[in-house]
């Protein structure tokens, strides 16, 4: 039986404590991270529960077309690295977040850092690479097409 399509452990939410800031922003702050926390995990359980299911599907109707299996094994390589930049993106920005309230004063702090990672692509090890998120589903589709079109092209000709 091969691995689940997506596995990640799901992300606990602890409160911060920060000092020099309001008992409001703190709260406020506090709430926003929750529900990144919980958004990030319905992410994660949406990808999935779906990506089993999406590829199971695709295989099934692959076969029955006479494509070969790397088609599906294409595809679910190209949505699990989706659905890890997904969930990586979401982990990036909490803990950006939660780095900037633990500062001595987050409120007066420079965000220059918080905003370097929050321009980073999750996994990218230049961290003065801003990327463009339209860009980055761009260069992914771009692959994606790319990977569909030599797997048909070569299931057409040995047919």
């Amino acid at each position: 039986m091969p691995a689940a399509f997506f596995e990640t452990q799901p992300r606990t939410f602890d409160p911060i404590a920060a000092a020099g800031i309001s008992k409001d922003a703190l709260e406020a702050a506090n709430a926003a991270l929750k529900s990144l926390a919980t958004w990030r995990n319905e992410i994660a359980s949406t990808n999935q529960k779906n990506g089993e299911r999406v590829l199971d599907q695709m295989a099934a109707a692959a076969k029955t077309l006479g494509w070969p299996s790397q088609v599906v094994d294409a595809a679910r390589t190209q949505l699990k690295n989706a659905a890890d930049i997904q969930v990586k993106t979401m982990d990036l920005m909490i803990d950006a977040w939660e780095e900037q309230l633990k500062l001595p004063n987050p409120a007066t702090a420079s965000s220059s850092s918080m905003l370097s990672k929050l321009s980073t692509l999750p996994g990218s090890t230049s961290t003065s690479a801003v990327v463009n998120p339209i860009e980055v589903w761009l260069k992914f589709v771009e692959q994606w097409q790319q990977t569909w079109i030599g797997l048909i092209e070569g299931a057409g000709k040995r047919q």
